[in-house]
């Protein structure tokens, strides 16, 4: 390839998560390819973001104010609130669910080896808000991996100390999913979490 810079584009992209060396090729040669205000766009609304986007004061998830609008919504449900380990959760949530509390953005997981302790993900700041009261419940949103499984147990034994009801939601079997795809250990726990009707 003869442009060093090209090449410092495409080495670039990789950064971002799924894109790999043919992928990279692919957008950057699209962008010098095709119409050159696209590629320009892109890099004004990406430094825009970098300098602009921070983090809400409250929730901790991604904001342009102090105060981002969930937490400042007064029709939201703040006696709920919904722990996640990062922002695209509380898009995941907001997008496929009624739910109407608040969030606490961990930003991460329990994770002692790799220096993760919960001061990092801001547990002591969660633990100080729930003790203002005024929070009836933690629903803890973790992932099931060892670290998300520790970082929600954590989490839950500080709500039971401060006498708030902890739960966690459920996994397992997918809506419109057949039991002959499903692994064995999901399989556990949606019998394990199974309801009654």
């Amino acid at each position: 390839m003869s442009s060093s810079l090209l090449t410092e584009l495409i080495e670039s992209l990789q950064v971002l998560p799924g894109v790999g060396p043919k992928s990279a090729q692919r957008i950057a040669f699209h962008l010098m390819s095709q119409n050159r205000d696209i590629a320009k766009g892109l890099s004004s609304i990406l430094e825009r973001a970098a300098h602009e986007i921070g983090r809400c004061n409250l929730c901790r998830n991604f904001s342009e104010l102090t105060v981002c609008k969930t937490c400042s919504d007064l029709t939201r449900d703040a006696s709920t609130i919904c722990v996640v380990e990062n922002p695209l959760d509380v898009l995941s949530i907001e997008q496929g669910s009624g739910y109407r509390g608040i969030y606490f953005v961990l930003l991460g997981r329990l994770s002692p080896i790799d220096g993760v302790s919960a001061e990092v993900l801001g547990i002591p700041r969660l633990e100080a808000q729930l003790e203002k009261g005024g929070i009836k419940e933690v629903i803890i949103a973790t992932g099931t991996t060892m670290e998300g499984e520790a970082t929600a147990h954590y989490i839950g034994e500080i709500a039971h100390q401060l006498d708030i009801r902890a739960s966690r939601i459920a996994y397992g079997v997918p809506v419109g999913g057949d039991l002959e795809f499903v692994d064995s250990s999901t399989l556990s726990r949606a019998l394990a979490s199974r309801q009654l009707f």
